[in-house]
């Protein structure tokens, strides 16, 4: 159930006669700076950081930032991609046929996907609200979209709450959508329209696809078939997910298996070296303390029971069949510049209760290869996404990095530039 902060008519409002009072609050703010008394706090801070950033009420456009091409890219890459069949589903095809449009940003508040009723969307080019623009607070003044962005919370706006002059005549409802794995914010959810979309039930819509696309999210990970790479058979190839988990998930064919860790260990280790390892080899890189050649096999031989169709070989120690790893789809992924996809991918660090050198190793590297790709480009958008993570929020270096690229206009601009202070004290 939706706070009341979140709705912007409460039920029993009078649509007419809220709609003649914002519209004389708005005109009093723009004109004297001073706020009417009934003017929600959410709606007057926000209008608050839109002046102090500089925006114009009566001249502000939302910026369009992103060509034809950008566009296409960040949506080939960008993981809410995969929530969009069950956005259409939920929302999408009610929404056009009521008249309404469902809009889906990233996580700095661009509009990846606007989708719903043709004729609507034809009135809403006229003030920007088009693939590619730039609605957060900062280029469009205070909007639901961008709003919630700002607060990380489901935000309605109702028509005058709008600073934007020619945005006035609408409302709209929109919450954000969280990464299942990470928590970093993915981007936003918003309903556009009339009066109809400032009601709590269409707030209650909104946060139940959310809800929906993040459960999605989390099966569409899960799926034996997610990214797995087809062979000419029409199989898949077994697939070993160990980034962000205590213990490895293995699946083959439609069985999906959860190995211990000493499993999870010795399968990743053997995954990472083609050529196979010896019993001695398998030792140093399992433990500091030398490992009885008795107790690697006994493990090696167990192991082999639950790897069904996979071959494991010996003298010494290798698969022979090819298995995809999560961690080779993320090196992938940099290795062709798509840090948005790999940053969605990198769902934690490898396997992070294992103290095995050869897995620490591992887990060093590919952190390190993320990283050093994350500084050296200027992508907002992938940077905050790994942030917002919790073996990002200390890393000074990144949150700087995202400062220097986030643009003034972005609703994070604030958090991010506060957050990099408090990390330089903490160095200092």
């Amino acid at each position: 159930m939706a706070g009341s902060k979140d709705l912007a008519m409460p039920p029993g409002a009078d649509p007419a006669s809220l709609s003649r009072y914002l519209n004389e609050a708005h005109d009093q703010f723009v004109s004297t700076g001073q706020a009417a008394p009934a003017l929600r706090q959410l709606v007057l801070d926000s209008w608050q950081r839109s002046v102090d950033g500089g925006l114009d009420p009566e001249q502000a456009m939302a910026a369009i930032r992103l060509d034809d091409a950008a566009l296409a890219e960040i949506r080939d890459t960008h993981p809410l991609a995969a929530g969009m069949p069950v956005i259409r589903r939920l929302l999408v095809e009610s929404a056009a046929d009521a008249g309404l449009l469902v809009a889906v940003s990233d996580a700095v508040g661009q509009l990846l996907w606007v989708e719903g009723s043709s004729s609507l969307r034809t009135r809403a080019e006229s003030m920007h609200f088009v693939p590619g623009a730039d609605w957060s607070e900062g280029s469009a003044g205070t909007n639901a979209p961008g709003t919630a962005l700002a607060l990380d919370q489901p935000v309605q706006i109702f028509g005058a709450e709008h600073l934007a002059r020619q945005v006035t005549p609408w409302s709209c409802s929109a919450a954000p959508i969280h990464d299942p794995d990470t928590g970093a914010v993915l981007g936003v959810l918003d309903l556009t329209g009339g009066a109809e979309v400032a009601t709590p039930q269409s707030l209650t819509l909104v946060r139940a696809t959310v809800a929906a696309v993040e459960a999605e999210l989390r099966i569409e990970r899960l799926s034996p078939n997610h990214q797995a790479t087809a062979i000419s058979s029409g199989w898949s190839l077994p697939a070993l997910d160990v980034l962000g988990v205590h213990g490895a998930v293995l699946r083959h064919g439609s069985t999906t298996t959860r190995l211990s860790l000493r499993h999870s260990e010795l399968l990743l280790l053997l995954a990472e070296s083609p050529d196979g390892l010896t019993t001695a080899e398998l030792g140093v890189a399992l433990s500091d303390d030398e490992q009885a050649q008795v107790t690697i096999r006994a493990e090696m031989s167990r192991l082999r029971s639950t790897l069904g169709p996979i071959e494991l070989s010996s003298r010494p120690y290798r698969i022979d069949n090819q298995i995809e790893t999560d961690i080779a789809r993320v090196r992938d992924d940099l290795d062709r510049g798509q840090l948005r996809r790999a940053v969605a991918s990198y769902r934690g660090p490898i396997l992070p209760a294992s103290t095995a050198p050869g897995i620490e190793r591992l887990r060093d590297e590919l952190h390190m290869y993320v990283r050093s790709c994350l500084l050296t480009s200027d992508h907002a958008d992938a940077l905050l996404s790994f942030a917002d993570t919790a073996y990002g929020r200390d890393d000074f270096e990144i949150w700087q990095r995202t400062l220097e690229v986030l643009p003034p206009t972005s609703p994070r601009f604030a958090q991010v530039s506060a957050h990099v202070d408090h990390l330089d004290r903490e160095l200092g």
